[in-house]
């Protein structure tokens, strides 16, 4: 990498940079996507540039109250803020719900956003593979919206296209840049739903391994104690995720578990109430088909 170069944190890091300065300090990071800012850990932790010991500087450092707001504009810019290296047990996190089966795709190995069916979406996301003794074998495809229809359109084989449902949506270039989220989200479910009746599970596992070539999508392998703060909808680069097997999947192999939170909604500053009805749509509406596959 080149020389490290300081960056503000309302500003995106360019692929060669080294350094971000915020929170009154400076952090090792890389830019592997142009919509992906990676942090390593805090720079010099230590007089011979060795890393220091993991520690939780996510909630200690990041997300204090004073810069919570500005590491959340972060994000916002961005779309997709990892965190390496952090070791936290924060009571907020909430085990990932849903498994796969060999016979059929789980909800989650679809693209989505949380909160696809209700009228407030949390404006973040955040997955994280805790310290465990098992690692994490199946990765999660982040990328943006647009980027991702796009790409299910273009991978999209000629007989699904063709179906009654498709053949009457007009999926050009030009008509897919035209389109605001709700339209995308609309032609979204219309697919889902079309390659989900028509292929079987490891079909459609194969095409969405497709989607996320195509869409130039992050899945890197999980590390422990990494989290992941996805965009799912704000006012900046809204994202979508999903859980993606990149090989065949056979069931009953070991694999790390993931956690997750909505940061925004349940990570609160001093004064802030929850607002437990939301939480709860949002918790009921994790194993709810309609989310994924419904007309949003």
């Amino acid at each position: 990498m080149s020389e490290p170069t300081e960056l503000s944190a309302g500003t995106h890091a360019k692929p060669s940079s080294s350094v971000l300065v915020f929170a009154n300090r400076r952090w090792r990071v890389r830019r592997p996507k142009p919509f992906v800012l990676v942090i390593e850990g805090e720079e010099g932790d230590s007089e011979d540039g060795a890393i220091a010991a993991p520690s939780d500087y996510l909630h200690d450092k990041l997300l204090l109250p004073e810069w919570r707001e500005t590491f959340y504009q972060l994000v916002d810019a961005t779309g997709l803020v990892v965190c390496l290296n952090v070791h936290t047990q924060h009571p907020t996190y909430r085990d990932v719900r849903g498994r796969s089966s060999k016979g059929r795709l789980s909800q989650g190995e679809y693209y989505h956003h949380d909160g696809c069916t209700g009228p407030v979406k949390p404006r973040f996301v955040e997955i994280r593979c805790p310290i465990q003794p098992q690692t994490r074998g199946v990765a999660t495809a982040v990328a943006p919206h647009h980027d991702v229809v796009k790409a299910m359109v273009q991978v999209l084989p000629a007989n699904l296209a063709a179906t009654p449902a498709l053949a009457a949506q007009n999926m050009s270039p030009a008509a897919l840049s035209q389109m605001n989220d709700a339209a995308l989200d609309q032609l979204q479910g219309l697919i889902t739903r079309t390659v989900r009746k028509k292929l079987n599970a490891e079909g459609a596992r194969a095409y969405f391994r497709q989607v996320d070539v195509a869409a130039n999508a992050y899945f890197e392998p999980w590390a422990l104690g990494e989290s992941r703060i996805i965009a799912n909808a704000n006012r900046g680069v809204t994202m979508q995720h999903r859980r993606a097997y990149q090989s065949l999947h056979t069931g009953g192999v070991a694999n790390g578990h993931l956690v997750k939170r909505w940061p925004n909604e349940e990570l609160l500053l001093p004064g802030q109430v929850v607002d437990q009805a939301l939480i709860a749509a949002l918790c009921s509406e994790e194993g709810d088909e309609g989310c994924y596959l419904g007309p949003h």
